[in-house]
C-alpha cells in the first residue's frame, strides 16, 4: 500500500554575489534570533520562574534590518527553538539548547507559500531573492514544503527541498535477514553476507593530522603577531584544507550508508538489527572514534526510514541479549569471560560446532527478532 510520506532532495546551488550576501544575511539574521530569544527566555525564567513566549516579530522594531531577510525564516527560528525545548523536556540527556555560532552550522529554513518555492529549469526560485544557478540533477515529484539553504566550512551553497510525495512498497521478497553491526566488518548478514568497513576516517587520518598540525602552527604564530585568524590568510588557506577533508569523509561515508541500507530495504521484508547504546559505546576511550566512524546510530536510522517508506519491517531485539555468547545450532550460551573480544570464532561446547562469531550473531538476532515479532513483545519496534 503506497504511503504519503515527506523526503527531502539535495542540490548544490552556485549564487551569484548579491545572493551570497542576501544568504549571509539570512545566516546572520536568523543565528542572531535564535540567540536572542533564547538569551531572553533565560533571562526572563531566573527572574519570574516562568516561560517566555517571544516571537521575532517583536524584535524587528529595534533591529530594522531584520525586515531585510525572509520572514519566514525568521518565524521557522521560533518553531526550531521551541522543538529544541520540547525536545529537552521530554529527554533531558539531549542537552539545554545551545547559543550558535558563525560558521558552524549557517542555515535558513523557508516555506512554500504560493509558489515562493520552485524549481524552474536549471535554477532554483526562493523567497525575496528570486532564481538562483543550481544542479538540477534528479527529477522530484510531489508538493515542494519548505527549503533549507546551507553553507558548508568549504563555502560550498545547498538546498535541501523537502517535499510531500507517494513512497510505493517494494515487492516482497520472502526474505529476512538478521544483521551483526561491527568494527571489522561494517555489517555481517545472516546470510553469512560480510559488508566491509570502509573506515573513512582511518583511511585519510594521517593526511588530516597534517593538515590540522600545519593549521595550529599558523594559528600560533598569527597570535604571536597579535593577528587575527580571521586576517591571516595562510590560516584561512590551511582551515579551507582541513574542511574539505572532513566534507570528503562525510560526503563519502553518507554515500556508502545510504546504498547500504537501501539495498538491505530493498532485499529483505524483515530486517532484525541491535538496539545498541550508541553512546554508552562511545564512553570507551579505545573504540569510540572507531565506533564513531562506523555511524551505526546514522545506519540504523536509515534502515528504520526506509523500511517505513517502502513497506518493509524492522525488529530491534534486547541490546542485553547474548547473541555472541548463544550457539545458533543448539542455544547454549556461554559464561562470563568464556568469549574474548579477540575472539572471532569458537566452539560449541554443547554440539561442538565451530561457530564465526559475527555470522553467528546475526543468525540470534534474526531468530530473536522473528520470536519477538511473532509473539508481539513490547521490545518489538518496526514500521
Amino acid at each position: 500500500m503506497s504511503k504519503q510520506i515527506l523526503k527531502a532532495y539535495e542540490f548544490r546551488l552556485y549564487p551569484n554575489i548579491d545572493q551570497q550576501i542576501f544568504f549571509a544575511k539570512s545566516f546572520g539574521c536568523t543565528r542572531f534570533i535564535w540567540n536572542r530569544m533564547l538569551n531572553d527566555k533565560m533571562e526572563h525564567y531566573k527572574i519570574h520562574k516562568e516561560s517566555l513566549k517571544n516571537t521575532p516579530a517583536q524584535y524587528k522594531k529595534e533591529f530594522e534590518w531584520l525586515k531585510e531577510v525572509d520572514s519566514l525564516a525568521l518565524a521557522n527560528v521560533q518553531l526550531q527553538l521551541q522543538q529544541a525545548f520540547q525536545h529537552f523536556f521530554k529527554r533531558p540527556n539531549v542537552g539545554f539548547p545551545k547559543f550558535k555560532h558563525k560558521g558552524k552550522k549557517d542555515t535558513y529554513t523557508t516555506n512554500n507559500q504560493k509558489g515562493t518555492v520552485a524549481i524552474i529549469g536549471g535554477s532554483i526560485k526562493l523567497p525575496k531573492i528570486g532564481h538562483i544557478k543550481a544542479k538540477i540533477h534528479r527529477k522530484i515529484n510531489g508538493l515542494i514544503k519548505s527549503a533549507t539553504v546551507s553553507r558548508t566550512p568549504t563555502g560550498k551553497y545547498y538546498v535541501s527541498i523537502l517535499v510531500e510525495t507517494i513512497a510505493k512498497p517494494f515487492p516482497k521478497t520472502n526474505s529476512n535477514i538478521g544483521i551483526d553491526l561491527g568494527l571489522t566488518d561494517f555489517i555481517v548478514l545472516s546470510d553469512g553476507t560480510k559488508v566491509a568497513n570502509p573506515k573513512f576516517l582511518s583511511k585519510l587520518a594521517i593526511k588530516l593530522g597534517k593538515a590540522q598540525k600545519i593549521m595550529s602552527k599558523r594559528s600560533a604564530v598569527a597570535k604571536k603577531a597579535n593577528r587575527k585568524l580571521s586576517d591571516s590568510k595562510n590560516y584561512q588557506k590551511q582551515k579551507l584544507k582541513v574542511a574539505q577533508i572532513h566534507e570528503k569523509i562525510n560526503n563519502t561515508r553518507k554515500n556508502f550508508l545510504h546504498k547500504t541500507s537501501f539495498n538491505i530495504v530493498k532485499n529483505h521484508d524483515v530486517i532484525a538489527i541491535e538496539d545498541l547504546n550508541v553512546s554508552g559505546m562511545l564512553k570507551n576511550h579505545k573504540l569510540a572514534n572507531a565506533i564513531a566512524d562506523s555511524s551505526w546510530s546514522t545506519f540504523t536510522t536509515m534502515l528504520t526510514y526506509k523500511a517505513d517508506w517502502y513497506g518493509k519491517q524492522i525488529i530491534k531485539i534486547d541490546r542485553w541479549y547474548p547473541s555472541s555468547k548463544t550457539c545458533s545450532g543448539c542455544g547454549h550460551i556461554l559464561g562470563k569471560g568464556e568469549l574474548k573480544l579477540s575472539d572471532r570464532s569458537w566452539s560449541c561446547p554443547s554440539c561442538h560446532v565451530e561457530n564465526d562469531r559475527d555470522i553467528n550473531a546475526s543468525v540470534n538476532i534474526l531468530n530473536e527478532g522473528l520470536r519477538c515479532l511473532k509473539l508481539k513483545e513490547p521490545l518489538v519496534q518496526g514500521s
